[in-house]
């Protein structure tokens, strides 16, 4: 029997050594419980803090996108260069392959088709389908000055307590409509409210002015919405200009699964959000890759 008289106490609790108090790698993310932190692991990347998201969900309310109309095609290959995938739980379910192990982002709201009020959506997945699926994080649309904006909120802060109840991530994604101004005023106080009402992680847009303001104002992890299909330097320098003013990542799609070259795209992005790559030198990265690509398909 242990520890009884006559035995040598060989116990050591290192009395002079504190106990390891490590912090967190995301901000606003230190005091969150243990299997919420382990999900937001999968989705940024603890060596650095930041994330490439591909984001594949446009059909919820665009139908086949150009570049998505077979995913299993032209996704599938990107999935190695994808720290996390935004998708919706019908294209998981469908098409994704149950091998891939790194943040899946689930779109957790829907509704209306782009021909309809696009803000008047509501909670699309149930959060038992969402663990049930093990998904890293919800997004949720919330779309601040539209016509349904409270709705919209409320969507948001129903799947926030869900989330917290299960140890699962909400990410508020802001939606910019077409009367409203995409510069640093909007996008603050949009981000700002989806913080201050819970979600762990908001998705916004680059603006070219005062972008770093909008970062800094608010508490959680801000990554940054690819938009429109840019020339591929553009949106290599645009990756570069947000996360240098703060942003941890982005989440990009068009920007890459409709470039010329999507595997070495996602690639140079990488570079970029990772390595702080400067845009021009990760540019050439990428012809390089292409180049190397059609080479090889021409000597097949």
């Amino acid at each position: 029997m242990a520890d009884i008289d006559g035995l040598k106490d060989t116990k050591n609790f290192y009395p002079d050594i504190p106990a390891a108090h490590d912090g967190f790698h995301l901000k606003g993310a230190h005091q969150l419980d243990w299997g919420m932190r382990n999900r937001l692991s999968r989705v940024f990347r603890p060596a650095t803090g930041r994330t490439v998201m591909l984001a594949i969900d446009h059909g919820y309310f665009l139908g086949p996108t150009t570049g998505l109309e077979r995913i299993d095609l032209t996704i599938v290959p990107l999935l190695p260069y994808a720290d996390a995938l935004m998708c919706t739980r019908g294209i998981l379910r469908s098409t994704i392959p149950s091998t891939f192990g790194n943040g899946v982002v689930m779109r957790s709201s829907g509704g209306p088709s782009t021909l309809k009020e696009l803000s008047n959506e509501l909670i699309a997945v149930d959060i038992d389908d969402a663990v049930r699926m093990n998904v890293s994080a919800m997004a949720v649309q919330v779309y601040i000055g539209g016509e349904f904006e409270t709705q919209s909120v409320r969507n948001m802060t129903t799947l926030v307590d869900m989330g917290l109840r299960y140890g699962v991530p909400t990410m508020g994604v802001t939606a910019v409509g077409k009367d409203l101004a995409r510069d640093a005023r909007y996008l603050g106080l949009a981000t700002r409210i989806c913080a201050e009402l819970g979600a762990q992680v908001v998705k916004t847009y680059y603006c070219d002015e005062g972008f770093e303001s909008v970062t800094a104002g608010c508490p959680v992890p801000i990554v940054m919405a690819g938009g429109k299909k840019l020339p591929e330097i553009d949106a290599l320098t645009m990756a570069y200009n947000a996360v240098t003013q703060g942003a941890a990542g982005v989440d990009m799609g068009r920007n890459i699964f409709q470039s010329e070259a999507p595997a070495a795209m996602i690639q140079a992005v990488g570079k970029v959000v990772h390595e702080l790559m400067p845009p021009t030198q990760a540019f050439d990265f990428y012809l390089t890759l292409k180049r190397e690509r059609e080479n090889a398909a021409a000597r097949k």
